[in-house]
């Protein structure tokens, strides 16, 4: 019984060590935002608020039990950057994919609602995340200009969700065409992918862990998009997803 105590202490101890390093270390990142100028358009990749961004998001994935299924990642071109576009299901599916492209550098165009969220929002603002107003044409092509010159530097990966927002019932939305200007300005390929699972990680947790799956469907070459309009691009990506969507869907 005297051996069990101790062991129990101890494990309280190792579990109260962790719990108050994680604090510590969520603490360092909050100060550490501090700094960012959200004011200013950033237009070089931090190695350090990159570290921190994906760090803490290890963690958060750790804490949520979401376990990663990745197939045919080994599709992905090397060397040059790309546009990475995928469905999207879930509030968590940028977490997810930027934490599993993190070598990539992929920087994700999103709303301005998420440049405000508590120090994240300033964290991707400084790993050169931008948002997108789609209600004006002329801001949202300054976006779109941007995007693409920072793939044309080769300093990040721009990944989008072509459909403009989360499907709530899991079923592919249209697609917007314009993103794909992107691509075609900045003469690199599209990577597509389809992620299924992250829909059921709040219902899941904490009493289930979550598989999501995400998966390279195909890559369409650069010369493509430079030479067919984007509305041929979308098309031919979204009819990828949606293929991949109907005939591999996540069961568990």
């Amino acid at each position: 019984m005297k051996y069990l105590l101790w062991v129990l202490y101890g494990v309280l101890g190792l579990a109260g060590a962790l719990i108050a390093a994680i604090i510590l270390f969520f603490l360092f990142v909050f100060v550490s935002t501090i700094f960012i100028d959200m004011k200013k358009e950033y237009n070089q990749d931090s190695k350090f608020y990159r570290f921190l961004l994906q760090f803490s998001t290890g963690i958060g994935m750790k804490i949520m039990r979401i376990r990663y299924d990745l197939v045919d990642f080994d599709k992905i071109p090397e060397g040059k950057q790309m546009l990475f576009v995928c469905n999207h299901r879930s509030n968590f599916d940028p977490l997810i994919s930027w934490r599993v492209l993190r070598k990539h550098y992929p920087s994700f165009i999103s709303k301005e609602e998420n440049f405000k969220i508590p120090f994240y929002g300033r964290l991707i603002h400084r790993c050169c995340f931008m948002s997108i107003d789609r209600e004006n044409p002329r801001n949202a092509m300054m976006t779109i200009d941007r995007a693409s010159k920072l793939l044309t530097a080769n300093e990040v990966a721009i990944a989008v969700y072509p459909e403009g927002t989360r499907s709530k019932e899991a079923v592919l939305l249209p697609f917007h065409n314009g993103v794909f200007k992107i691509a075609q300005k900045a003469n690199v390929p599209v990577v597509v992918l389809t992620i299924q699972g992250s829909e059921k990680v709040a219902k899941n947790y904490p009493w289930r862990s979550t598989t999501v799956r995400l998966k390279v469907v195909g890559v369409i070459p650069a010369d493509h998009v430079k030479g067919v309009k984007t509305s041929v691009v979308a098309d031919e990506a979204r009819d990828m997803i949606a293929e991949d969507l109907e005939k591999f869907p996540l069961t568990k």
